[in-house]
């Protein structure tokens, strides 16, 4: 397909349905045909020129004068395929390096250890025989205040510099540049927050994918009840993503409620994940949990199931009303966010409504995007073993919600069923959802009746 011909990324996911891409026909039972691993590449490349172009303002805005991203090989930094183009590098070290040049605007670095034309269009690389003093020479021309590197973060991909990396840095740019050295944390957070117009087709993409397979694992197709096992579930999943050339950030889980079983819960109060050889028996109420990446995006989808018994056609009303209180806290945990608006206030404001409407709730949804427990601000409202403490003077500013951004609103609400001899039974939900001046809006259509398997 060439560059002249190429539909825009809506036209491919509507027309995908019935003509394929690259001559390929579409799978009806997963959704949207996904881009070829070479497409991806020049897609994302594309992304990166509009990435690059938010560096200059956030160095500013954040006081940096120079940003380095260091690369080692068989340990890729995080930020890699965010900040150069997502392709491999085994160099044994790479070093890129973004500059505020004042006038000249951003000037942009990389040092790598073989010769990559694609690298060369993003970046000015020194002459061959003069890597080993690039550094210290743009250090020396440009005297940036700060040096701001993945030091000194709460989150992993804000503190990945290696040891052996940051004395590399010093060593090279010398006692004076060292004492430069700050954390790029509040910049690396807000760089990877900040979801591009362009990303967004096709992560609605993904997301769609990942509702099509959850919804085929909680069926008929995969589960023939007193016969299949979690695990059974759970390597089908792994199975079909692998066919899809994707790949699940995080294990799939499930969990298992029973009538009249005592359910574990975890130190963080969440019921605990079933093991793998455990059956899926009729009554079951089942909850899966299961992520996909694709194209340096992340989905994070919780649906649930509930396994008819012999001579029922529907789930018990009871376990209807507990999805509709999970339905209720997904409406208010929309309507009272807006950008700007504090993560802590929203999630005070969503409690309390609950707590008026009688609904036991819980709230720990966390940012999507470049990781799947991304950076920025995540809303939670949990029970804690500890007694609240005493807020904290030296605290940094709660976090703001981001227009734009993407969330995995992922909660639950407690319900007790009657038909169950009024056990209480945890309806959980996440969903990939987008934050818009009214709130937030899903990918997807929420669930609002339980998957049924029969």
């Amino acid at each position: 397909m060439t560059r002249t011909a190429r539909l825009t990324l809506s036209a491919i996911l509507v027309l995908s349905w019935t003509v394929g891409l690259a001559g390929q026909a579409p799978s009806p039972a997963t959704g949207p045909t996904l881009l070829s691993r070479s497409e991806q590449i020049r897609v994302r490349e594309d992304w990166l020129v509009k990435r690059h172009e938010m560096i200059l303002p956030l160095l500013r805005k954040h006081g940096i004068g120079m940003w380095i991203v260091v690369n080692e090989e068989f340990h890729d930094d995080p930020l890699t395929e965010f900040i150069a183009p997502p392709r491999s590098y085994c160099g044994n070290r790479d070093v890129f390096v973004f500059v505020d040049a004042g006038e000249a605007g951003l000037k942009k670095f990389a040092v790598t250890g073989y010769s990559e034309e694609t690298v060369d269009r993003f970046f000015e690389t020194p002459s061959p025989g003069a890597s080993g003093k690039a550094l210290r020479e743009w250090f020396d021309r440009y005297q940036p205040r700060t040096i701001a590197l993945g030091i000194g973060g709460r989150r992993g991909v804000t503190r990945s510099l290696t040891h052996d990396s940051y004395k590399y840095l010093a060593e090279q740019l010398g006692p004076e540049a060292e004492k430069r050295f700050v954390s790029a944390a509040d910049l690396i957070e807000e760089y990877l927050d900040t979801r591009l117009p362009e990303e967004f087709e096709p992560y609605a993409a993904l997301v769609h994918i990942t509702e099509s397979l959850a919804k085929r694992a909680l069926s008929n197709e995969v589960i023939i009840p007193g016969r299949t096992t979690v695990g059974d579930v759970r390597r089908w999943l792994f199975d079909q993503s692998g066919a899809l050339d994707l790949d699940p950030w995080f294990q799939p889980d499930l969990r298992i409620q029973r009538r009249g079983a005592a359910d574990e819960k975890t130190g963080r109060g969440f019921l605990q994940v079933a093991k793998e050889a455990v059956v899926i028996e009729r009554g079951d109420l089942i909850h899966l949990d299961f992520g996909l990446t694709y194209m340096g995006l992340n989905s994070d989808w919780q649906k649930m199931a509930y396994v008819l018994r012999e001579g029922e056609t529907d789930a018990p009303e009871g376990l209807k009303k507990a999805l509709f209180n999970t339905n209720a806290l997904q409406d208010v945990l929309a309507r009272v966010s807006r950008p700007d608006k504090s993560a802590a206030a929203v999630a005070e404001e969503t409690m309390a409504e609950m707590k008026a409407m009688g609904i036991t709730a819980m709230i720990y949804s966390h940012p999507l995007g470049n990781q799947g427990h991304a950076l920025g601000a995540s809303i939670n409202a949990r029970p804690s073993p500890q007694p609240a403490a005493k807020p904290d003077p030296s605290a940094p500013p709660p976090k703001r919600l981001r227009l734009g951004s993407y969330l995995a609103m992922e909660l639950n609400t407690s319900t007790t069923v009657a038909e169950w001899g009024g056990q209480i039974v945890t309806m959980m939900a996440e969903d990939p959802v987008f934050l818009t001046p009214e709130g937030w809006k899903f990918f997807r259509p929420r669930q609002e009746s339980l998957y049924l398997v029969r």
